[in-house]
């Protein structure tokens, strides 16, 4: 468990870390960068650097969280990647099952193997499944993910590097939007950010402007229209 400063959630929780590229979303990595950056202060689970290593200590960790909590499943790593064996996979799913008091937040690119895996997985109501698109090519990643048994879909458009004019959002419960940030940002134009805004207010579903990034986010800021859109879907805490 680690605190973050992801603003859509409050932990981040990693039984797996560790990835590889595979489309242009992933050309400036954050957590390869500070995979190697942790690995260089000796830190034991980042022995590995960025390859691609699961934790079996890591399993049990929400069962020690005293009140409820949103929390970004492997913000480290994909919990999809084709090298992750689905028995895996199950056995993180059984932990968020008997923790209906939390809510998870899996964010994946690799919505192929989501597709393959999802029947063999138990969606209960705190499971919150996303894709990232960065860009009107990976738009079938959506189109994947609403073929899923998940209770609330969402999408990350983070980095958001191109207009998503043919984006549809039936059977999607939640948009997260934010720009590039690092040394060498790649541009996010307001035109793109305020279409999806409008597709989002026409279907009624929650948007979420993280950033917009640039080589100093916080000057940037993540306002739009003059206001800070932070909608989420509604939590259901049970117990």
């Amino acid at each position: 468990m680690a605190q973050t400063k992801i603003e859509w959630t409050e932990l981040t929780w990693n039984p797996t870390t560790g990835c590889n590229k595979v489309s242009q979303g992933c050309k400036f990595c954050y957590a390869e960068v500070m995979a190697r950056r942790l690995k260089a202060m000796g830190s034991e689970k980042y022995k590995n650097g960025f390859k691609l290593t699961l934790h079996e200590d890591a399993l049990k960790i929400p069962y020690s969280w005293k009140s409820p909590k949103i929390v970004f499943v492997n913000s480290m790593s994909d919990l999809f990647h084709k090298d992750i064996p689905i028995a895996f996979i199950q056995r993180v799913f059984n932990i968020m099952n008997d923790n209906p008091q939390h809510v998870f937040q899996i964010l994946t690119k690799r919505a192929d193997i989501l597709l393959e895996y999802h029947k063999y997985l138990n969606w209960t109501h705190n499971i919150w499944m996303g894709v990232s698109i960065e860009n009107e090519k990976e738009l079938w990643r959506v189109d994947l993910l609403r073929r899923t048994n998940a209770k609330t879909k969402f999408l990350s458009c983070e980095p958001l590097l191109g207009p998503l004019a043919n984006l549809k959002l039936n059977k999607i419960d939640w948009v997260i939007v934010g720009g590039e940030s690092g040394r060498r940002p790649r541009p996010m134009k307001e035109e793109w950010v305020f279409e999806i805004f409008e597709k989002c207010e026409k279907a009624n579903v929650k948007f979420f402007f993280k950033q917009w990034g640039g080589t100093n986010k916080k000057k940037t800021g993540r306002l739009l229209n003059g206001k800070i859109y932070d909608e989420m879907p509604e939590v259901e805490i049970t117990f």
